[in-house]
């Protein structure tokens, strides 16, 4: 059976070169958090001050 090939133009190779190189850059500034981290940050919060019990700084 022959191959399928597709032609991909320069325009689109280019934008998803810059695309890959912008979130490598994006991830050396914010590094993706680790999976520990992230469920720590999903646990349940037990104090939280809003509404009637929110007190605005005067």
């Amino acid at each position: 059976m022959g191959e399928v090939i597709r032609f991909v133009p320069k325009s689109e190779r280019e934008r998803a070169r810059l695309i890959r190189e912008a979130r490598a850059i994006y991830d050396g500034i914010f590094p993706p958090a680790d999976p520990v981290s992230e469920q720590q940050d999903k646990a349940p919060v037990s104090h939280v001050a809003s509404g009637a019990n929110a007190h605005p700084h005067r």
